[in-house]
């Protein structure tokens, strides 16, 4: 490729899969595996299924009913922290073929790497040095990847997500040029980066099916329908992306915050949901403590049972200062609960985040707050991170994390909402 930089997205095939079967000396493109939690109902999501599944027809991300009858296969129990000793392992291999500076983490296991200034030094192409990449993760982790290469961050992805997949070497490539000739007429729109289901539908309702049809459509048309965010719409039809590696790692964002989210096992009742929503906002303050920080407002989402055709509820309410106590942020907490949310109505998914996130030198006293408890507070906050870092989570808790319906404890052994041991 003649342009200006060359980049290239690298994705670990079916990673939690193919981690399992490589745990199990089995290979990835001829085992029937499941990453799911046996201990869950039949209606939990498939983290991963291997490819050798996949071949089969069965979707990446299905509910373990809809595996179709008449398919044997393994089932393993999630194991984040496993996963993440891999992704590292494979992280160290990038480095030995370019710096830190040159690769995005876009997920656990996915990464974007700015291939320019390597070609001459290893006197290779594009394709060469991928190739080379892939087998080194092969040989070392036993792990199949695929890659795509594009003149730009925006081609490199759908060259992985779209031309790689019908590629027997799993290396897509493409310009703007190539882009346009090969992919314009592609359906459905989904394949394509950032095109969800809500855009395909409104850009149907104008009779829009395609990347062709948006790059010719009436841009008049198009900023009526999405606002500024057409501009980035147009700009992917025809291949192009300003965003470079260089101002990825330059961004900084504006507002910080933190948060935290959980999809909960069954439909909640109200007063099982405000309690599991006060233990997330208590394990937001310790974070808070932990990382010497400090907010001043809290927004809430929560969702209602996936039967019920109800919006969910959403609110922010304002501390009254940058603060990290517990007593404070739960207590307005629960108010904003009370506020927003049904009590008539199950609960099934919960998201909390705090505002405004700065460090806890902002952090402010007012006529209601007694500077005093306030530290003996934070004293004891800290104290409660030391003993857990020591001694594990769930060495110390609260009493309503002993309450029936309370996670905590639970989530305490988790990664991401899922099993971190190394059971088998």
């Amino acid at each position: 490729m003649n342009k200006e930089r060359t980049y290239s997205c690298i994705d670990l095939k079916s990673f939690y899969a193919s981690v399992e079967c490589r745990e199990r000396g089995l290979d990835p493109m001829k085992a029937n595996l499941v990453v799911a939690d046996p201990e869950r109902t039949e209606k939990t999501i498939c983290l991963a299924v291997s490819p050798a599944m996949k071949a089969l027809g069965v979707p990446g991300r299905c509910r373990v009913f809809e595996i179709p009858e008449g398919i044997e296969y393994i089932m393993a129990p999630p194991r984040m922290q496993l996963y993440i000793d891999y992704s590292a392992a494979v992280y160290g291999i990038y480095l030995k073929y370019v710096s830190k500076e040159d690769i995005h983490v876009y997920s656990i296991d996915e990464v974007f790497i700015d291939m320019t200034d390597y070609l001459n030094l290893y006197q290779m192409s594009e394709k060469e040095l991928s190739l080379r990449i892939m087998q080194d993760i092969l040989d070392s982790t036993g792990i199949t990847a695929a890659v795509g290469i594009g003149t730009n961050l925006y081609l490199a992805k759908v060259a992985l997500d779209i031309t790689a997949k019908h590629a027997a070497d799993h290396i897509g490539i493409l310009d703007e040029e190539s882009y346009c000739r090969t992919l314009w007429d592609h359906k459905p729109l989904t394949d394509f980066w950032r095109i969800g289901r809500g855009t395909v539908d409104r850009l149907g309702r104008a009779g829009i099916t395609t990347m062709g049809e948006i790059a010719h459509a009436q841009e008049d048309v198009l900023y009526r329908m999405f606002g500024v965010d057409a501009e980035l719409l147009i700009d992917h039809a025809w291949g192009r992306e300003s965003t470079t590696m260089a101002d990825i790692k330059s961004y900084k964002s504006k507002d910080n915050s933190i948060s935290s989210g959980q999809v909960l096992p069954r439909d909640y009742r109200f007063d099982e949901a405000r309690l599991v929503t006060k233990e997330m906002a208590d394990l937001l303050c310790l974070d808070l403590v932990g990382k010497g920080l400090a907010a001043d407002s809290i927004t809430l989402h929560v969702s209602y049972g996936y039967r019920l055709e109800k919006k969910s509820a959403h609110g922010t309410i304002n501390l009254p200062s940058f603060t990290s106590s517990s007593r404070q942020i739960i207590a307005h907490t629960e108010r904003l609960f009370d506020r927003i949310v049904d009590r008539c109505v199950p609960v099934r998914r919960i998201s909390l985040t705090f505002n405004h996130v700065t460090d806890e030198l902002y952090r402010q006293y007012n006529l209601f707050t007694s500077p005093e408890e306030e530290e003996r507070e934070r004293r004891l906050q800290k104290a409660i991170l030391e003993i857990k870092e020591k001694f594990g989570k769930n060495a110390i808790v609260r009493g309503m994390d002993l309450q029936e319906g309370a996670t905590t404890i639970e989530r305490n052994s988790q990664i991401g909402g899922h099993r971190s041991g190394n059971q088998n």
